[in-house]
């Protein structure tokens, strides 16, 4: 397949994001063998408020005049949920059983998008589906030792992802910018109120570990406008595939830094969930 330049530009720049999408990950499994989810989150979403405030004053009359608020709110609560689960289950799961099962998002967004948003499905993507339901089964190998309430967690939080992903095509009108900052701000209440209940305790910081947490935030807010800007360089259906990138480099970085070896149950069921993205990606273009 012959691409253009600018497809090229955003290939890259998208498989640029899944690494440090992936870094952001092995950062906070890390990070949370000595911190709660809370205050992980609390401070990651600090220190990405900070590097977005020039943004947010740029745009501060959108932010107090949102379209659809309860809306926003809704996905602002699922995305707190999507990432309190994420890394409440990372901490515990290798990653790349993590990262399987949020990759399946968008096979639960195909499933919903008729519900939720009106739209029809083709036959031949409902059969795409239901092998990528399959797949979900086969990477979560149900049995007594495997059903683990860290891998109910997992499966919470990746369906949080896919009803944000879902209210985003509902909000598509309200800036990135917007959505973003709403994002952050739902976190650090969601965090906020597990700390200020007693869920969680606060741990002392050390300086090290304070800017590690704050380089967290960094992080993931560059691999998000790595893959906002991917999409201005080139179709979403061009880019999309490559962020299944983000299962290779889990599977690396699990090895690597954790000693975490795939199971062969988890592999196959990530395979049938990537070729059902694929073929839904595709017949979406088409």
């Amino acid at each position: 397949m012959h691409l253009q330049g600018n497809a090229r530009v955003g290939i890259g720049l998208m498989l640029a994001g899944m690494l440090m999408f992936s870094l952001n990950d092995v950062m906070g499994k890390w990070l949370m063998g000595s911190y709660s989810v809370a205050q992980l989150m609390a401070v990651r979403s600090l220190s990405a408020l900070v590097v977005l405030l020039p943004f947010l004053l740029r745009d501060m009359g959108r932010m107090w005049r949102v379209e659809r608020p309860a809306l926003q709110a809704l996905r602002a609560g699922l995305l707190a949920v999507e990432g309190i689960g994420f890394y409440a289950a990372v901490a515990y799961l290798p990653l790349a059983d993590v990262v399987t099962y949020w990759l399946a998002a968008p096979i639960y967004v195909a499933a919903l998008a008729p519900l939720v948003l009106g739209e029809r499905v083709p036959a031949a993507v409902w059969a795409a589906i239901g092998l990528g339901f399959v797949g979900v089964v086969l990477a979560l190998e149900p049995s007594r030792d495997s059903l683990t309430p860290e891998a109910g967690i997992a499966l919470l939080g990746s369906t949080a992802f896919s009803g944000a992903m879902l209210l985003g095509r509902k909000l598509r009108g309200t800036p990135d910018t917007v959505m973003v900052g709403w994002q952050i701000v739902g976190a650090l209440i969601a965090s906020g109120a597990i700390l200020a209940f007693g869920a969680e305790v606060w741990q002392p910081t050390p300086p090290r570990d304070l800017a590690a947490l704050c380089l967290l935030g960094v992080v993931a807010m560059g691999a998000h406008m790595l893959v906002n800007r991917s999409f201005k360089h080139a179709e979403a259906a061009v880019v999309m595939p490559y962020q299944y990138s983000l299962l290779i480099w889990a599977i690396v970085f699990g090895a690597v830094f954790f000693a975490d070896m795939p199971r062969p149950a988890m592999l196959l069921g990530a395979a049938l969930i990537v070729v059902s993205g694929l073929f839904i990606a595709r017949v979406s273009r088409a």
